[in-house]
């Protein structure tokens, strides 16, 4: 692959994706463990919006490699192995990425793992984790307006 510009159409709208789902979570009740676990909608919600939150983080990251750096990289923790290794992401952040990738993974292929007390910790606490990453993302954009392509 040959690099590019970034098509800043294609990483706000999945920002505001990860803005929007992280919202979504945000409105289930979090602040009552009873109340969350007392209906299994909210569980399912949860875990639906936490899945494609992440979804949406590794698209953005994808498409950063792949367009600033011409690399084709399909596996999450090569993602956020690669974004770090290009300064995209700090250590510490390269370290949560790859965190929640595994997550993501658990999330897709070993969801009869996941139990619903679980998914409310994750809810109720570490949704910062998913911000980090986005907020980092967001930080990028702004200091390579150079590789960023804002035509529509």
């Amino acid at each position: 692959m040959t690099p590019q510009r970034v098509s800043a159409r294609v990483l706000i709208d999945r920002l505001a994706i990860v803005d929007r789902l992280l919202g979504e979570i945000r409105a289930l009740p979090l602040a009552d463990r009873r109340a969350f676990l007392s209906d299994g909608r909210n569980v399912a919600a949860a875990e639906s919006y936490l899945r494609r939150s992440l979804e949406a983080l590794f698209d953005a990251g994808r498409h950063i490699l792949s367009k600033a750096f011409g690399l084709g990289v399909t596996e999450y923790k090569e993602i956020a192995r690669r974004l770090g290794e290009r300064a995209i992401l700090d250590d510490r952040e390269t370290q949560m990425f790859a965190t929640l990738a595994g997550y993501r993974n658990r999330l897709v292929h070993f969801y009869h793992e996941i139990s619903a007390d679980e998914l409310f910790g994750i809810c109720s606490d570490q949704l910062a984790d998913v911000e980090l990453i986005r907020d980092a993302f967001r930080l990028w954009i702004a200091r390579n307006p150079d590789q960023i392509d804002t035509t529509l």
